[in-house]
């Protein structure tokens, strides 16, 4: 984000020492920066060491069709990574008390979750819930766990509070949070934060049990590629 609005700073454009002085990025991580902004459409490159402001980035800083850009800017993300990761990608958030999936990205070659028992109910139970319950406080956690039962959904469900809240304290904060068939039997599930202010969000993705040997490398995949969600999230 520090590199993205150096660029948008500049109208008539920045070369790439600028950001590096101004963010003590190595070389080769402002390289792969820029890259991912260039892939994005974030920033343009006019000469071989200058950037400009993308059209995606200047369309969105406007005040007309902003939110309808924004839309189209965050789904065309998700399908990118749909098929980076070759797996349905599901954006969440957790509003008002409650787990929401607020968009996603499917295909006939990358089948979205079917939701056959309420998210919302089910957060001890998916990739999804976790993820968000592990980025609450423990307070906000036992709320959420005080208004919801715990259902046994497949034999792997957890519907031990005690269990949860223990599990969710010893998640570590950068690993991917699994679901294996804990939510729809056939289906495994993996979900990274994504954090836009003070929004607590995930980024998750499903694949058919079939292909949960696959699971691991994707979920890293897409861990290293969720800050392309986090650009049309905080224009």
């Amino acid at each position: 984000m520090r590199v993205l609005e150096l660029v948008a700073r500049h109208s008539a454009g920045i070369t790439d020492t600028e950001p590096a002085r101004r963010t003590g990025l190595t070389p080769e991580r402002l390289t792969a920066l820029l890259r991912m902004l260039r892939r994005e459409g974030y920033a343009e490159q006019v000469t071989e060491r200058v950037h400009v402001t993308g059209t995606p980035l200047a369309r969105l800083g406007s005040a007309r069709g902003r939110e309808q850009a924004l839309r189209d800017q965050l789904q065309q993300v998700l399908d990118r990574l749909r098929d980076t990761v070759g797996a349905a990608v599901h954006l969440s958030r957790y509003v008002d008390g409650e787990v929401r999936v607020t968009r996603y990205a499917a295909g006939p070659a990358a089948p979205a979750v079917h939701e056959w028992a309420d998210f919302r109910s089910c957060a001890h139970a998916t990739a999804v819930g976790k993820s968000l319950l592990t980025q609450l406080d423990h307070a906000a956690r036992r709320d959420h766990l005080a208004r919801h039962r715990l259902p046994r959904l497949p034999s792997r469900t957890i519907t031990s509070d005690k269990l949860l809240l223990s599990r969710l304290a010893a998640q570590p904060p950068t690993a991917p949070v699994l679901d294996l068939q804990e939510y729809a039997v056939g289906t495994v599930c993996a979900a990274v934060p994504v954090t836009a202010g003070s929004a607590v969000g995930c980024l998750a993705l499903s694949l058919p049990v079939e292909r949960a040997h696959r699971l691991r490398r994707a979920a890293d995949q897409l861990g290293r590629d969720a800050a392309r969600v986090l650009l049309p999230l905080t224009p």
